[in-house]
């Protein structure tokens, strides 16, 4: 009778928590994330011990990029469960992020911390993409005095094709890419559109065709994804590249009326971008009138370096 107390007693609490990590989030989907740390926060001091409490706080901290805060409450996580893998791929991923913005001295001493975390989740589970993704741009963005290494990074890359096809190729991609070496990147990235098809797919290989100046083939790419997928984003894409590049400008005009006709808060990009776009293209076109209407409206919009300038060269034409 008295341990059949004790559960009642326990059943409330353990509907409060699971209510507050619903709420919680929740509120991450709608990016509240300080609102979400304050109630996490009341919650943690009653419940000290709630994993998903301590790890949806931790979460808070990392969305808003409040860094030691974060790696606080997951190093808690790794002392109470030092073989959940997850735990060890949060605590190394912040302690990562804070390497990105202290000094080099102090970058140097927690990179070992942060290679030992991601190494303990990979090896505790030996199906978690995420780590071997986050070990691969580890190792090639390292430099190779402090443990960067190609051949490592390579070696995480295979790890993940033998979990996804989809990913060993983006990462082989990534690896290519990053070493300088865009014709097997391209290779690699056309393997992973082929296999998986998906939007992010189709968006390496594309941002590789502008960084390597091949727009006509970035706009080919964005065409066939765009026919696979039916964004109107890809509209925006469209006119960008040709916008930037002043080719194929009647093509770009049309994408980018569309994109401003079906636009919605979901296509990512703002609609005045679309406006700059469009002044971009006038310009290029030689349309002075033209070109300063639709920079006139990003500018009634947004009044964005960017915009500024480009009414200043449509204004000198």
């Amino acid at each position: 009778m008295k341990h059949y107390f004790l559960v009642l007693l326990c059943i409330p609490m353990f509907l409060m928590s699971q209510t507050t990590a619903e709420t919680a989030e929740q509120l991450f989907e709608n990016k509240q994330y300080s609102k979400a740390e304050v109630m996490l926060k009341e919650a943690v001091k009653k419940s000290p011990n709630n994993r998903k409490l301590l790890e949806l706080l931790g979460d808070a901290y990392g969305y808003q990029e409040k860094w030691d805060n974060a790696i606080e409450y997951y190093e808690k996580l790794v002392e109470i469960d030092d073989y959940n893998a997850n735990y060890h791929y949060k605590y190394g991923g912040a302690m990562g992020m804070k390497a990105l913005i202290v000094n080099k001295f102090r970058a140097l001493g927690l990179i070992g911390d942060v290679k030992r975390s991601f190494k303990r989740a990979a090896e505790l589970d030996p199906n978690h993409i995420d780590v071997r993704w986050a070990l691969v741009e580890l190792y090639m963005q390292l430099p190779g005095i402090v443990g960067g290494s190609k051949r490592t990074s390579m070696k995480y890359a295979e790890e993940l094709e033998n979990l996804s096809k989809v990913d060993g190729y983006l990462a082989k991609g990534y690896i290519y890419e990053y070493d300088d070496e865009p014709e097997l990147a391209e290779e690699f990235y056309k393997k992973a559109i082929e296999v998986g098809g998906s939007l992010t797919c189709y968006d390496k290989l594309t941002n590789l065709y502008e960084k390597q100046d091949q727009p006509l083939k970035a706009i080919e790419n964005i065409e066939k994804s765009h026919k696979k997928h039916q964004r109107n984003a890809m509209h925006y894409q469209i006119g960008k590249v040709a916008a930037d590049y002043n080719i194929e400008l009647e093509k770009g005009e049309k994408c980018l009326y569309l994109y401003i006709t079906n636009y919605t808060s979901k296509d990512g990009v703002p609609v005045s971008w679309a406006y700059y776009r469009l002044a971009q293209i006038f310009k290029h076109k030689g349309d002075k009138q033209k070109a300063l209407e639709w920079i006139n409206k990003a500018l009634a919009v947004q009044e964005l370096d960017p915009f500024k300038k480009q009414k200043e060269l449509i204004l000198g034409m």
